[in-house]
């Protein structure tokens, strides 16, 4: 059988997935997706769309407007 996983995510909207059973590090929560590593990392491909941190992109936008 194989292990289920949990979509994680950060404050700066970074994704990772950690085992089901893992407890949070501090600065991450639940995205609200777990299932197969695949089905995670499909779900994260899926919604991590720009891979620069928040901070990052608000600041370009910002600089920008």
């Amino acid at each position: 059988m194989s292990e289920t996983y949990k979509v994680v995510v950060n404050d700066e909207e970074q994704y990772s997935i950690w085992p089901e059973g893992r407890e949070n590090a501090l600065g991450w929560r639940d995205a609200g997706k777990s299932g197969t590593k695949e089905e995670c990392l499909a779900y994260v491909e899926e919604v991590w769309t720009d891979m620069r941190p928040a901070s990052l992109r608000r600041e370009m936008e910002e600089a920008s407007a």
